[in-house]
C-alpha cells in the first residue's frame, strides 16, 4: 500500500477529513463536496486508479491525498490514518462510507460462508477499524474532538429480498453509531450515520432497469443524484460539535420505501 499527494493548494484547509470508499458513488461525492468547502481530504478506496481520478476532479487547488487501502484489513486502516494525520495534522472527520452488497440474487439457503464474511469483513470489520482508528486520533489530538459519518443504508430499516448479509450489516452499522456516539460523549467525539435510499451508482445499476421486489415482481426504481447525499453529509460535517445529527435518512422520494410500496 503506498499512499500519494496529488494536489496541495495553497495552505492547508483547517479541517481533515478521511473518506472510505472514495474511488466511486457516494464516496467521491462526498468527497468532492468536502474539498470544493475548503476540507482537506484523505481519499482511501482499493484501487489506486479511481482514487486518482477523484483527486482530479478535485481540482488543483484541492488538498488531497490518495491512500489506496482495504478496510478489512487492519495494517491498511493503521497506515490510511497515519498517513491522514502526518500529512494534515489532525482528524477532524471520518466519512465512513466503504462498503459492498455481496453477490445478488442469491437466496439465503444458498450463500456461501465465504461470501458472507466478505460481506461482514468490509461492511463491518471494515467500519469497526476505521472508527476505531479515528477515534483514538480525535480523542489525542488538540483541540480534542472530531465527528465520524457512518453510512447506514435504508436496509436497516427495510430489507431487499435475496439481501441477508448487506442487510444484517447495515443493522449492525446503527449499533456502531450508537455507540461511538455515547463513548465518544467525553472526548467531544460525535457520531451519526445517514441512511440512503437509491443513490445512482454503480451498486443501484440494475434498479434504474429493474429489480426484485418483496411481491417476486420486477420493477424499476427511480433514483437521486449522489450529489444530493454529497449535500446532507457536508452539513452533518460542518456541525459544530455542540451539535449532531444523529440519523438522517436521504432517499429518492417515489422509490418502494414508506408504505407498501
Amino acid at each position: 500500500m503506498s499512499n500519494k499527494v496529488l494536489n496541495s493548494g495553497a495552505g492547508a484547509a483547517s479541517r481533515a477529513a478521511v473518506v472510505t470508499g472514495a474511488g466511486s458513488g457516494i464516496g467521491r461525492a462526498v468527497a468532492l463536496a468536502l474539498t470544493g468547502a475548503g476540507w482537506s481530504v484523505a481519499l482511501a478506496g482499493r484501487r489506486p486508479g479511481p482514487l486518482a481520478e477523484t483527486a482530479e476532479l478535485a481540482g488543483e487547488n484541492a488538498r488531497v491525498i490518495t491512500v489506496p487501502s482495504d478496510v478489512s484489513r487492519s495494517e491498511d486502516v493503521d497506515a490510511l490514518f497515519s498517513s491522514a494525520r502526518e500529512c494534515f495534522g489532525r482528524l477532524d472527520l471520518l466519512f465512513n462510507n466503504a462498503g459492498t452488497f455481496g453477490p445478488r440474487s442469491v437466496p439465503v439457503e444458498e450463500l456461501s460462508a465465504a461470501d458472507w464474511r466478505a460481506v461482514v469483513d468490509v461492511n463491518v470489520t471494515g467500519a469497526f477499524l476505521c472508527a476505531q482508528a479515528a477515534y483514538r486520533l480525535m480523542k489525542d489530538q488538540d483541540p480534542q474532538g472530531g465527528r465520524i459519518i457512518n453510512n447506514g443504508s435504508v436496509s436497516a430499516h427495510a430489507p431487499r429480498p435475496h439481501s441477508v448479509a448487506y442487510t444484517t450489516t447495515k443493522h449492525a452499522m446503527t449499533g456502531l453509531t450508537k455507540s461511538l456516539s455515547l463513548d465518544g460523549r467525553p472526548y467531544r467525539i460525535a457520531c451519526g450515520q445517514i441512511d440512503i435510499g437509491n443513490a445512482a451508482t454503480d451498486m443501484t445499476e440494475q434498479m434504474r432497469t429493474g429489480i426484485l421486489q418483496a411481491n417476486g415482481a420486477l420493477a424499476a426504481e427511480p433514483v437521486m443524484a449522489t450529489a444530493d447525499v454529497a449535500r446532507t453529509v457536508l452539513h452533518m460535517a460542518e456541525l459544530p460539535l455542540e451539535a449532531n445529527i444523529q440519523f438522517a435518512t436521504v432517499l429518492a422520494t417515489a422509490m418502494p420505501y414508506v408504505g407498501r410500496g
